[in-house]
């Protein structure tokens, strides 16, 4: 997949105001004074909250400075998209050990499913030397304690209050180190966070230690165990008198995981039904997708208060394209967006495909043959039976089986007349290769070839 746009070079966006003049004289402030506040009761002036909106360029990541305390010097980067809704959810987009925020932003579908929905994602970014975040101090187990916790809520604060987002859509995802962050943060601020998704994670608190530690090798081989009652307890410890509403989660874990454990799934979904107050007992429990085993508990729908997926077969990494998708499925988050584009005139698409044994790529070239430019597009295709997306280029992918959307990036979303783009796809397969032999752009159908 080719590299998103590349991040804001020498430039950091900063949330502190500049040096003050010198002081006027008492008289003049006084003048002014009256004058602003005339000003204001008359309409002349805009309202803060229109400049503040401009906080950062679009369509690139840029590094934020200065959002607000940050105990752990946690580095925030912030993509916000040209098509920003009013309002906008935020999904905060967390890092593996050894990782870093860009990374996290280039090798995730968060930034493209921005450009298509309309959120803000935030990407925190661990400056210690380890690249994991602290999930296992004191301080970082209870709100309001310190460390990274602290900071990530910081990077939240400034984003709602420069863009004005619905405080009640804010989530949290990350794999790995940031899986485990994304139960910190739902444990601790359990009134900011609406829900999670955590890919090979572990329990909130497991990774406790009070001797400086960021490792705990007990948790991370799966040997700590408790009831849905003492996990429940250990979450709600963080923010004691709390009674408020509780995150929704959705855990992720790959059967052969050797950092973390694959028993580590069992006690997070303990944790979080009993968190949630459901039964441990799955409500539904479906297949969505070869080797994986989807339970849903306390509810049957896709947003259920806690469902779980589990690979058979998968390591430790096992984040791949299209998640994302199923993520903000869970989150409620893709059906918002821009208003949908108007139909498209006539277009044309040639595919091509190279196949093996089990799997195949195709090359799509879409092709604006009407007389009006685009300005957003969506190609609809169906794969045939047995074919599943794993990996994508020059458009986001969703679902990865079926009934297929391919939406633009933010890079290529304008089609002149007469111009093409061209995108592609990796999929596997159980024995038919074929591409698929109809296509649509914005709803019409197009001619092949």
């Amino acid at each position: 997949m080719p590299p998103r746009a590349a991040i804001t070079k020498g430039s950091t966006v900063s949330a502190t105001a500049g040096t003050l003049a010198r002081r006027p004289l008492r008289a003049v402030l006084v003048a002014l004074h009256a004058l602003l506040v005339a000003l204001l009761a008359a309409g002349f002036l805009a309202a803060p909250q229109a400049a503040a909106r401009e906080a950062a360029p679009t369509a690139t990541l840029t590094e934020i400075t200065n959002f607000g305390t940050n105990p752990s010097n946690l580095q925030m980067y912030l993509y916000v998209p040209e098509s920003v809704t009013e309002n906008p959810a935020i999904v905060v987009a967390v890092h593996y050990c050894t990782g870093s925020g860009p990374p996290m932003y280039s090798g995730t579908e968060y930034a493209s499913l921005a450009d298509q929905y309309g959120f803000i994602v935030v990407y925190p970014s661990v400056t210690r030397s380890s690249k994991c975040f602290d999930v296992a101090s004191p301080q970082a187990l209870r709100r309001g304690g310190g460390s990274d916790p602290v900071g990530i809520k910081s990077m939240v604060d400034w984003t709602v209050d420069a863009y004005d987002a619905d405080t009640s859509r804010i989530f949290a995802t990350g794999i790995s180190s940031g899986a485990m962050m994304t139960n910190v943060l739902l444990g601790d601020y359990p009134d900011v966070f609406a829900a999670g998704a955590a890919f090979s994670g572990v329990p909130f608190g497991c990774f406790a230690t009070t001797d400086g530690s960021e490792w705990n090798s007990a948790c991370a081989q799966g040997t700590v165990t408790h009831t849905a009652q003492e996990w429940g307890d250990i979450a709600r410890a963080a923010y004691p008198g709390y009674t408020g509403p509780r995150p929704r989660m959705q855990v992720w874990h790959g059967t052969e995981d050797d950092v973390l454990r694959y028993p580590n799934f069992g006690e997070e979904i303990k944790q979080w039904t009993n968190v949630r107050g459901v039964s441990q007992t799955p409500a539904a429990t479906d297949t969505p997708q070869s080797g994986w085993t989807r339970t849903r508990y306390g509810g049957t729908g896709d947003q259920a208060p806690v469902e779980a997926i589990s690979l058979q077969g998968v390591g430790h990494n096992l984040y791949t394209w299209g998640m994302a998708a199923r993520v903000l499925t869970f989150f409620g988050l893709d059906s918002d967006g821009p208003a949908p584009q108007p139909p498209a005139g006539p277009c044309k698409v040639s595919v091509t495909t190279n196949a093996w044994s089990t799997g195949l790529t195709a090359s799509v070239m879409i092709t604006n043959t009407g007389t009006s430019a685009l300005n957003g597009w969506r190609l609809g295709f169906t794969l045939p039976t047995g074919q599943t997306i794993t990996n994508g280029w020059n458009a986001t992918y969703t679902p990865g089986s079926g009934a297929v959307t391919a939406t633009n990036a933010s890079y290529n979303a304008t089609l002149a007349p007469n111009a093409s783009v061209s995108i592609g796809y990796q999929a596997t397969h159980t024995g038919n290769s074929a591409a698929p032999g109809a296509f649509t752009l914005n709803g019409t159908a197009c001619t092949t070839g």
